[in-house]
């Protein structure tokens, strides 16, 4: 009976009792709401609360709506207003704080003036009622942009931490995700990225160029980077930057069946595979200047493009076998030096199919080749690299090998054209920290 009463008649009911109600003793009262609430359904409490409402609804009219009484005024608003940018736009927490001694000094140097009563409500208002207060004014104060708080922070908090010793020996297909930021010496304006994905069984890279830092680029790099790895990925450990955090690629990144998982804040270890690929491999073709652009961006793609095949095929790198204390010493072991491309042979999870396609692939490159590609698309880099932001850009030649058209004339210079001080391979466009490639990191591989 209570579940198919409908809205007005619970209406009519409540309008019918409701005098009686208020006139009743408590007793009274007592079995007025068992009636009631045995036939309109409702809870003791909402029916308390229907019963008291100064106003009775009679049947098809519509409920006013209680206007709850303004307490705090324009005059408090100006009041935190000034209070704000005295203490130089802090948050509503640490301003509420400020409030008792920064009042008092701006009302003695006559910078403000309040009534009793107004300095009382603004001694007593709550850290929550001056961000509300103040949403206005701060969305004004930066420019019209309301930051949309919380919310990338909440993203984070839900997808589970990875650290360094959580990998475990996976199988081929969980990669470490990171972005290598080529803006030179500014971090002013919009400059191109590089996403470098990293497995961490084989040490295979995959680097990709992004025109900005945006959730959607990332998606569109990792499914173009998902065509690139001789294996279906498994899962993506991310950083906590907001290119990564955020409503686009973590949702993305589940309907792919991908584990998502992050390191922990302010802890480089965590992600140490990816860490040491954006030194050893980004950094070393790349350099420290600042590319833009669209043509720029085509341009490191094909630098990419050589590069992956290079690396992955023909480049050895070290990987930690174990690593125990003995006291004050750290004792590390390593595996023999391999390729991606030999440790993905080795590996038993990785199939027959794969491990044929991969060795077909093999046979087909050239790595003078590919050295020679490589040399050239970075000296076309070196002619675009800005080093100094807002200044006019021109050629700046950053490397003066003698490069070739042709991977044969290009075979015929190596070592006969090698000056003192010239780095070997890579890095034309900037330079190099030192001992990025002379020993392998704490917990990583390294070329």
């Amino acid at each position: 009976m209570a579940g198919k009463i409908s809205m007005g008649a619970r209406r009519e009911v409540v309008s019918a009792v409701t005098e009686r109600y208020r006139s009743a003793k408590r007793a009274e009262k007592g079995r007025i709401l068992d009636e009631l609430c045995a036939t309109t359904g409702w809870h003791r409490k909402h029916a308390v609360r229907a019963l008291r409402r100064r106003e009775t609804v009679g049947p098809g009219e519509v409920e006013a709506t209680r206007k709850r009484r303004r307490r705090y005024g324009a005059t408090i608003k100006d009041a935190l207003t000034a209070l704000w940018e005295a203490s130089d736009r802090v948050c509503g927490k640490r301003l509420k704080v400020m409030i008792p001694t920064l009042l008092p000094a701006l009302e003695q140097h006559g910078r403000l003036q309040l009534s009793q009563s107004d300095r009382d409500r603004v001694l007593a208002i709550s850290a929550a009622t001056i961000d509300r207060l103040l949403v206005d004014v701060k969305i004004a104060a930066s420019g019209g942009r309301r930051r949309r708080a919380g919310f990338y922070s909440a993203i984070r908090r839900e997808v589970p931490i990875r650290t360094f010793n959580d990998w475990n020996s996976p199988v081929p297909g969980f990669c470490e995700v990171d972005m290598v930021a080529h803006g030179g010496t500014s971090v002013a304006g919009s400059f191109i990225q590089t996403l470098t994905m990293v497995d961490v069984a084989t040490g295979w890279t995959e680097c990709l160029p992004l025109l900005t830092r945006e959730g959607s680029l990332v998606v569109e790099a990792i499914n173009r980077a998902q065509s690139l790895f001789p294996w279906l990925l498994r899962g993506v450990d991310f950083d906590n930057d907001s290119a990564f955090m955020n409503d686009v690629v973590v949702p993305w990144c589940r309907e792919q069946k991908l584990e998502v998982t992050r390191s922990r804040a302010y802890k480089k270890n965590d992600q140490a595979f990816v860490e040491q690929k954006n030194g050893a491999v980004v950094r070393r073709l790349m350099g420290y200047g600042r590319f833009d652009g669209v043509d720029t961006a085509r341009v490191m793609g094909r630098l990419y493009a050589a590069a992956r095949l290079y690396v992955n095929f023909f480049q050895p790198s070290f990987k930690l076998k174990e690593k125990r204390r003995e006291g004050a010493k750290v004792i590390k072991r390593y595996h023999l030096p391999s390729t991606p491309y030999e440790r993905a042979l080795a590996h038993p999870k990785v199939t027959a199919a794969v491990k044929k396609r991969l060795r077909d692939q093999y046979r087909s490159l050239d790595p003078v080749a590919l050295l020679s590609e490589i040399r050239a698309t970075q000296d076309e880099l070196g002619n675009r690299v800005d080093r100094r932001p807002g200044q006019a850009r021109g050629p700046q030649p950053a490397y003066t090998s003698t490069a070739s058209a042709t991977a044969a004339t290009f075979a015929k210079t190596l070592g006969r054209t090698a000056s003192v001080g010239e780095p070997r391979t890579v890095a034309p466009v900037g330079p190099i920290k030192p001992g990025c490639a002379c020993r392998p990191s704490s917990t990583g591989m390294l070329l």
